[in-house]
């Protein structure tokens, strides 16, 4: 059945705004989801979704529970079906950090969404129907105060669109996430943010800097159906960093098939890659060649399963040769200096001992939990 929703071209769509600059963060208006803050002069926040059946809640929940222990911002639940929007409300009770409804087309999981306390909708208002269906929802959430995140992807571009396109292009993305956000403005809704991905890196940077320039929404960064942890990491570092070094963002989530705490790990690292976030422990280590001298492999196999959950902003590098490694080592806030069977201990750039090689772990360890930032 046809939308009874009005054609919004390029033309009718909201004025540019000079807010995108390099080097500097783009100002944006601000919405808040669940005391989480998007936009403005908020940190980045990271988001992932969890890969349960949402009607099995305690499966939901645990995997909520987790991304939250690994320093999730944000959790998008999908409400595909009745039991699903029917478990929402136990999930949004159970849940440490604000959830967001993953909607596709149909109104009344949105109603029920909102109806369970969820602290964001997202869902595209030009795909649920008529004006009252939109006006139900839009309304709703405006009353409740829950943002709603306006998700066009390259995969799924209205038929119009591709047909006057040709095929999906930064120019087709930004038009489908205007023609919602006019939407949402027929009817004075302001709280909103947009994504606009594809599995294609390039289009979606280039997608995200075209509403970037014309905007002044919050932006959602990431690269949908990135892949497996290799390939999907490589390519949303490439694609969320790029922006993220030019300012544009706002939230960002990691797609990965792959457990929901893994997406949490890549996008707190792409972050702190960039200072965009405190850092935990930071393992730095050299790529090894034929001067190695040292098992580097399993000092830092080690160290990485040991430091796992240390939550202290130190860095930590460990280099297996005598030629880059002295150098590189005092500029750590703890350093390993390996030579043959021996190692040189830095703290702060100051030499302080010599420890042997089946020392090296336990020797870090020690200097990692006496440390102190402010020394």
């Amino acid at each position: 059945m046809a939308s009874t929703v009005p054609d919004i071209s390029l033309s009718q769509a909201s004025p540019p705004h000079q807010t995108y600059k390099v080097g500097g963060r783009r100002k944006t208006r601000q919405v808040i989801v669940g005391g989480v803050k998007i936009g403005g002069d908020a940190p980045i926040s990271v988001q992932t979704m969890t890969k349960t059946k949402t009607d099995d809640i305690a499966g939901t929940v645990a995997q909520i529970a987790a991304a939250a222990e690994a320093g999730v911002d944000i959790v998008r639940v999908t409400v595909n079906d009745k039991e699903a929007a029917e478990a929402m409300k136990e999930i949004v009770r159970q849940s440490t950090v604000p959830i967001v409804a993953d909607i596709h087309f149909n109104h009344i999981f949105a109603l029920k969404a909102v109806e369970a306390g969820v602290a964001k909708v997202r869902i595209n208002p030009g795909n649920i129907g008529s004006k009252d269906r939109i006006r139900q929802v839009l309304t709703a959430c405006k009353d409740k105060r829950i943002p709603i995140r306006i998700g066009v992807n390259s995969g799924s571009l209205e038929e119009d669109i591709l047909e006057k396109h040709g095929y999906p292009t930064p120019e087709a993305l930004y038009e489908s996430a205007m023609r919602h956000v006019e939407i949402c403005d027929e009817f004075g809704f302001k709280d909103v943010v947009i994504s606009v991905k594809s599995t294609d890196v390039k289009l979606m940077i280039e997608a995200y800097r075209l509403v970037a320039q014309r905007t002044d929404i919050p932006l959602h960064l990431g690269v949908t159906e990135a892949g497996t942890t290799r390939v999907g990491t490589i390519k949303s570092a490439v694609g969320i960093g790029t922006l993220l070094a030019e300012g544009i963002g706002d939230t960002i989530r990691v797609s990965l098939t792959d457990d929901p705490v893994k997406e949490v790990e890549v996008g707190k690292e792409i972050l702190r890659s960039l200072s965009l976030a405190t850092r935990n422990v930071e393992l730095i280590a050299c790529p090894t060649c034929g001067r190695l001298e040292v098992d580097l492999f399993s000092i830092m196999g080690q160290l990485e399963e040991k430091l796992a959950g240390v939550k202290k902003p130190v860095k930590v590098a460990v280099l297996g040769c005598v030629v880059n490694g002295p150098g590189e080592a005092s500029e750590a806030d703890i350093g390993i200096a390996a030579g043959k069977g021996v190692a040189i201990l830095y703290r702060k750039g100051e030499v302080i001992k010599r420890v042997k090689e089946e020392e090296i772990v336990s020797t870090v360890l020690e200097e990692v939990d006496r440390f102190h930032p402010e020394t």
